[in-house]
């Protein structure tokens, strides 16, 4: 069953896009504290999202109704590392090195759309770059439960560069939080339910903001907070060599806002990047040992869209997916590879008051029918 679950895991863990909403990239999966002995994986994930919309107002003879977007978000990778060490029968250790939020958004200037060209020559652009540590002790107890928690460490730091001027740099922040969890297993079947709390984490950035209207860049600084997340996983063995697997996981990301205050005062208040619903995000999968060396898993996955308008520099709203992936084992390594291809959900985004004369909820943007898929690989060594 060792087999099947890593492919399983490895589809989930390295081929998320927009996956549980907001930012987040990547959600971290307790399954390395259950691995038998001591453990160590690397993991590799690639992303090629393609989403584009047409405006829906004009903004200028540069700018017209119907211009194009064209794929404002760009491909990106993933790096992560897991090690798990046994320092008893009980007691084990694991480090896990994850990247859990980005963005890399980019509307070419050679567009008309109004958030990128066509306005002016400067396009917008906005990236975010995170990584993250968690360390984490587990410690099993009787009756199959495991308790587990530990430490998170969040490192970020962002930029953008909009149409109107506006530019902002934050410094590189890093803080901390916490991780809680607990589980019980039957291994007879191989059933395992698990249940994981991470809290929010709270960056204090300063940041350079520049604008037009300013006579010189100004440094300013302010607060956003990571959202709290919980995650339930579950599996259970459904027929011989066969395992059904899946999680749900919560995330708080109605907390989540950037708004630099310069930006936020030029826009009457108004945030860079929030969103106002929190998201929930199912997956599920089937996994089968085809002999010693070769397993296989298929999956699915379903964010629900939550309406209303989203953010320019994130265009989507929820998302459907199917993947498939598969695990070859060579005495105490594993190497599985996995893709996936994803439906992203329709959006509408909301036009800045620059361009509406002060007034709000006009759709700038409509986004249909996108979408993207991507490409994970995981090399696992028990020892």
């Amino acid at each position: 069953m060792k087999n099947v679950m890593t492919a399983g895991a490895a589809l989930l863990l390295s081929t998320s896009i927009v996956s549980a909403g907001g930012v987040e990239r990547a959600a971290p999966s307790m399954g390395l504290l259950f691995e038998d002995g001591n453990y160590l994986e690397l993991n590799f994930g690639y992303v090629s999202p393609d989403i584009s919309g047409t405006q829906q107002i004009p903004a200028g003879p540069g700018s017209p109704v119907g211009a194009s977007s064209g794929n404002m978000a760009e491909e990106y990778t993933q790096l992560g590392f897991g090690y798990k060490n046994d320092l008893s029968n009980e007691l084990s250790i694991a480090l896990i090195f994850d990247q859990p939020y980005g963005a890399d958004v980019n509307y070419g200037a050679d567009t008309d759309y109004a958030y990128g060209g066509g306005v002016t020559p400067l396009g917008s652009t906005a990236t975010i770059d995170s990584n993250a540590i968690t360390a984490l002790v587990a410690y099993k107890l009787p009756d199959n439960f495991t308790v587990y928690g530990g430490v998170r460490a969040v490192q970020t730091a962002g930029e953008v560069a909009l149409f109107n001027g506006y530019t902002m740099e934050t410094s590189t922040e890093t803080d901390f939080g916490y991780v809680l969890g607990g589980a019980w297993e039957r291994p007879d079947i191989a059933a395992r339910v698990s249940l994981t709390y991470h809290s929010e984490i709270t960056h204090d950035f300063k940041s350079t903001e520049n604008s037009p209207s300013l006579p010189e860049p100004q440094d300013t600084d302010f607060s956003t907070t990571l959202p709290q997340s919980v995650t339930l996983e579950a599996q259970t063995g459904v027929a011989a060599d066969t395992l059904l697997f899946g999680s749900v996981r919560w995330v708080n990301w109605s907390v989540f806002d950037i708004s630099p205050p310069i930006f936020a005062l030029g826009s009457g208040g108004g945030s860079l990047v929030d969103y106002t619903d929190d998201t929930v995000t199912y997956n599920i999968g089937l996994g089968r040992r085809f002999s010693d060396e070769w397993s296989g898993a298929v999956t699915a996955g379903y964010e629900a869209a939550q309406g209303g308008f989203s953010g320019n520099l994130g265009p989507t709203d929820g998302n459907t997916s199917l993947g498939v992936a598969a695990t070859r084992t060579m005495d105490q390594i594993r190497i599985t590879g996995g893709v996936r291809y994803i439906w992203i959900g329709d959006a509408e985004t909301e036009a800045p008051l620059a361009l509406t004369g002060g007034a709000s909820g006009v759709t700038l943007g409509d986004f249909k029918d996108n979408s993207g898929w991507a490409a994970g690989l995981r090399i696992a060594y028990n020892f």
